[in-house]
C-alpha cells in the first residue's frame, strides 16, 4: 500500500531547457546585479556564460562524487565565479538571490502537461506528497510550487540546499519520511534520473520507484545501463500516468 509520493523537481514536475540565448541573458543580468553590489566583473556576457556552464558542470560532478551540497557563498566563490576571486564575504548577501536566478532565469522551466490535474488526482486518492530535490537555491522550489498552484498539496520540501545532502544519498529521503511520519514501504518516489533518483530511492528502500522519461539527462546516466544498474518499478512518459499506477497498486 502506497500512502505517500515524493517528487523530484527538474525534469519531473517541470522540464528544464537551457539555450545559448537564455544563458547569455542570465549572464547579462548577473553582471548588472553584481555591479549593484559593487562587484565588478571584468568580462562580457558570452564569456561569463561559457565560464558558468563549465564551472557549474565541474561543481555538479563534485556533488555526484560525494553527495554533498556546499553553502551558497562557497558555491559561487569557489566554483561558479572562481575565475574572479570575489570572496565569500562579498557574495554572501546575494548568494541566495543568485542561486534562485540561476535555476529560474538561466533556463526555461516548463511545467509538465496536466501537472496540477495529476497532483489533484493523487490528492483525491488520499496520497500525501512532498518534494526531495537537489538544488542550490532554498527559495526556488517553494516559488515554483506556488506558481504552478500545487504548493498546498506538498506537505514537505526537502532540498540539498537545506540539508547539505544530495541524492542518491538515502539520508535525504529519510529526512522527508521522518517529517511526514511515514515508512519506506509505504513511500514512493518519482524522478527522471537513474544515477540520482532511482538509485537514491533504492538506497532508501522505498516501496515504489517511478522514472519519468527525460532524454536531456541521458549523459548523467551513461554508467547506469548494465544488468546491475538500479531499475525503477515503472517507467513513464507523462506525469499524468501516475494516478492509474497508484490505483492499480493500492487495489491489489
Amino acid at each position: 500500500m502506497i500512502s505517500t509520493l515524493l517528487f523530484d523537481l527538474g525534469g519531473t514536475l517541470h522540464d528544464v531547457h537551457g539555450t545559448p540565448e537564455s544563458r547569455r541573458r542570465f549572464a547579462e543580468h548577473l553582471i548588472r546585479r553584481l555591479g549593484q553590489y559593487g562587484i565588478l566583473l571584468d568580462t562580457d556576457p558570452d564569456t561569463l556564460a561559457a565560464l558558468l556552464r563549465k564551472n557549474a558542470e565541474a561543481y555538479k560532478q563534485r556533488g555526484e562524487r560525494d553527495y554533498t551540497e556546499l553553502e551558497q557563498p562557497v558555491i559561487w566563490n569557489e566554483w561558479y565565479l572562481k575565475d574572479f576571486a570575489i570572496g565569500e564575504e562579498r557574495l554572501a548577501p546575494i548568494a541566495e538571490e543568485l542561486s534562485f536566478l540561476y535555476d529560474y532565469e538561466r533556463v526555461e522551466n516548463m511545467r509538465k502537461t496536466r501537472l496540477k490535474e495529476t497532483i489533484e488526482a493523487l490528492h483525491g486518492l488520499g496520497i500525501r506528497m512532498g518534494i526531495v530535490s537537489n538544488i542550490i537555491s532554498t527559495s526556488l522550489v517553494p516559488h515554483v510550487l506556488n506558481e504552478y498552484g500545487i504548493a498546498d498539496y506538498m506537505e514537505c520540501i526537502v532540498m540539498s540546499s537545506g540539508t547539505g545532502i544530495r541524492k542518491p544519498d538515502p539520508r535525504i529521503f529519510t529526512i522527508a519520511m521522518e517529517q511526514l511520519g511515514v515508512t519506506p514501504e509505504e513511500t514512493g518516489y518519482v524522478g527522471d534520473t537513474i544515477s540520482r533518483d532511482v538509485l537514491g530511492a533504492r538506497n532508501a528502500n522505498l516501496g515504489l520507484v517511478i522514472q519519468i522519461n527525460n532524454p536531456s539527462i541521458a549523459h548523467r546516466d551513461v554508467n547506469f545501463h548494465g544488468a546491475d544498474a538500479p531499475k525503477p518499478d515503472y517507467r513513464i512518459q507523462e506525469l499524468y500516468e501516475i494516478p492509474d499506477i497508484i490505483r492499480r497498486i493500492n487495489q491489489r
